[in-house]
């Protein structure tokens, strides 16, 4: 029991009487024993204590097994962010502590109780005595540690879910953020450009246009539609380009010349053909026409900021549904290459933020792989995102997939797919790699890593009937993923 814990009422157990057998029988551990067998647990200690109190805590090596014959307990764990999470309820009848005392682990939370409670007390001693001479006993204590433990592996798999899901649900708002904000800038523009046009054409409503100029405003609108995209210029050439024509129109009388270079030379304009539209045009109507000119151009390619970004969050979406419903149902046929696609997406933001470098050689041939399994995004996440959390600022991470023929069974030959996923960062520690796929191991800080990921992975991939092996060391880390293409 925990050194704090401040019982109301505590004795030894000198003789099992009539009235302990009693709530004995209640525990259902213990109910397939005789009366007399039940005496075995003389010796025992026999305490009471009060709601708030504490039996056992977090981190603490386990010395005890109870029997809690009255009132309720809960198990709670304190996390990286300090709150304390309520694991499981512990009522009247049950026995606990023995998958402590049986693994040698910690205490993986504390035992606090609910409410006043009665319970009986094993030391370390007792305890292996009872599962020595009792086998009903020790049936129904590796039993009910086989329920628990297989339980506490649900509950660890559905946290690192949610650890992903939270992972992804900020990824994504990274990435949707971007091509949004992009958009909702260029539509902001769009309607500005809309409005002036308008002014524009107001004006030239006004002004008495020769059939040359309507000619010209016509073929000039031409050139402003005619370009999809910015013409492709290197950064000193459009520099020299922009200031040369803000110059001319300057010289020109021409308002706003330096704001509306920049466009005007995305679409080719040049000094010269200004100069040669200059004999066509008397006054301001030269600058209102070059004005109509860049507006017509500007709102051009603002739609195809608008079409661009639309594009990507459609694409975040394909990519998340993939991420999402992969492997569910029946057997599936996925392609690899767009499973890990799929996730470099919605870890885009991640590999971003780090200007890491993403070398990507997937394999054009590689076969579909068929398999009922789920959770292969999971893989590639996990090892993505130590990836990712392994190399330093302006890192470099490569991404290989490739096919081999396998090396099982020769009457029925098949092909294994193969994905690497390799790394400059700092490496595995040598002292750390025989432990880097055991469950809560891990090498990050505290509140950084949780020791979950690498266990799930080989979990999915033992599923898969698939191999996982690494090498590591300082500036060189490569695992490499085999799945058969045809999993049953």
């Amino acid at each position: 029991m925990s050194e704090q814990t401040q019982t109301v009422q505590s004795h030894v157990v000198e003789k099992v009487s009539e009235d302990l057998i009693a709530l004995l029988r209640k525990v259902p551990t213990l109910s397939s024993l005789q009366d007399d067998q039940l005496h075995c647990l003389a010796g025992v200690r026999d305490f009471h204590i009060d709601k708030g109190e504490v039996i056992t805590r977090q981190g603490e090596l386990a010395h005890c097994f109870w029997i809690l014959l009255e009132g309720e307990l809960r198990v709670h764990q304190k996390t990286a962010e300090q709150d304390n999470m309520i694991l499981a309820k512990i009522e009247a009848g049950s026995t606990f502590g023995e998958m402590a005392l049986l693994t040698n682990v910690p205490n993986s939370g504390s035992v606090e109780a609910a409410a006043p409670s009665h319970l009986l007390e094993l030391d370390e001693e007792q305890f292996w005595e009872l599962m020595t001479t009792c086998p009903q006993v020790r049936k129904a204590i590796l039993g009910n540690m086989a329920y628990r433990f297989q339980k506490l592996q649900s509950t660890t798999v559905q946290q690192e879910k949610m650890a992903s899901l939270g992972t992804l649900a900020a990824g994504l708002m990274h990435e949707l953020n971007n091509p949004g904000s992009a958009a909702r800038r260029a539509a902001s523009q769009l309607r500005d450009n809309l409005m002036r046009m308008h002014e524009l054409s107001l004006k030239f409503k006004e002004r008495d246009l020769t059939r040359e100029q309507k000619h010209c405003i016509v073929d000039m609108q031409k050139q402003a539609l005619a370009l999809k995209q910015p013409l492709m210029m290197n950064s000193l050439d459009q520099s020299d380009a922009e200031e040369a024509l803000a110059e001319w129109m300057e010289s020109a009388n021409i308002e706003n010349a330096w704001k509306m270079a920049p466009t005007l030379v995305s679409i080719g304009v040049t000094a010269t053909e200004l100069e040669r539209m200059k004999s066509g045009f008397e006054g301001p109507l030269l600058g209102e026409a070059l004005g109509w000119l860049e507006a017509m151009a500007s709102s051009m390619q603002l739609v195809g900021t608008i079409e661009e970004s639309i594009g990507r969050v459609t694409d975040l979406v394909h990519a998340v549904k993939s991420y999402a419903y992969e492997g569910k149902g029946q057997k599936q046929t996925i392609d690899i290459n767009n499973s890990i696609h799929a996730t470099l997406i919605i870890l885009g933001h991640k590999l971003r933020e780090k200007e890491i470098v993403l070398e990507k050689n997937f394999a054009t041939d590689l076969p579909p792989l068929h398999s009922e399994c789920t959770g292969l995004n999971q893989i590639w996440t996990n090892l993505l995102d130590n990836a990712i959390d392994a190399v330093p600022q302006h890192g470099r991470i490569s991404v290989h997939t490739w096919a081999e023929s396998s090396k099982g069974d020769a009457k029925k030959p098949h092909m294994d797919l193969c994905i690497s996923v390799s790394d400059n960062g700092s490496g595995i520690p040598l002292e750390s790699q025989e432990h880097i796929f055991d469950p809560f191991y891990t090498t990050k800080p505290v509140g950084v890593g949780t020791g979950i990921g690498l266990g799930i992975v080989q979990r999915i991939v033992d599923q898969y009937n698939g191999v996982i092996r690494f090498s590591s060391e300082p500036g060189s880390t490569e695992f490499v993923v085999r799945l058969p293409s045809d999993s049953e």
